[in-house]
């Protein structure tokens, strides 16, 4: 059980604020770069490259949900739990895909508030998860074993004993 509150029935207000956040992130980007010159170029093609990585994954975590798909955390009443694909990477691939781009666009724009709305987003999205997972594992027998193998948000390098995948 979660001590993250529900913020609605099915989680919609973890929605509301997830979409708050997206459209800050976005914004903060705009105001024009705070680096220019060499820096700019190799931020703009890291962040370039985050945004492509960011969008992959939020694509196929979307696909291979098909039908069960929902913004909303509490998982659909026909939904199955996938395991495979994308989702054998990380639990949350379309949060990932979010997070990835709100962190290549502050590369991109050379803002540190975007930067920093990344930062936000990310511990939003920590949290929305968590709260997500709780529902999961209420709903799903297997969900257990499937986060003991399988991280929360960023795919790990290395698959070494020990450690906990978060």
């Amino acid at each position: 059980m979660s001590r993250l509150p529900s913020i609605g029935p099915r989680g919609e207000g973890w929605v509301a604020i997830q979409a708050v956040l997206l459209v800050l992130a976005g914004l903060a980007g705009l105001p024009g770069p705070a680096w220019h010159g060499a820096l700019r170029f190799v931020t703009s093609a890291a962040g370039t490259g985050l945004v492509a990585v960011g969008l992959a994954f939020a694509v196929l975590g979307i696909r291979e949900l098909r039908q069960a798909m929902t913004p909303l955390p509490y998982p659909r009443e026909d939904a199955a739990l996938v395991q495979s694909g994308v989702y054998s990477l990380v639990r949350h691939p379309v949060y990932t895909g979010l997070v990835l781009g709100a962190f290549g666009w502050g590369l991109v724009s050379a803002s540190p508030a975007a930067l920093a709305a990344a930062v936000i987003l990310l511990a939003f999205f920590e949290l929305k998860s968590r709260r997500e997972e709780a529902w999961l594992a209420e709903r799903f027998p297997d969900y257990a074993a499937y986060r003991s193998r399988t991280p929360r948000l960023f795919p790990q390098v290395s698959r070494g004993r020990g450690g906990s995948p978060g």
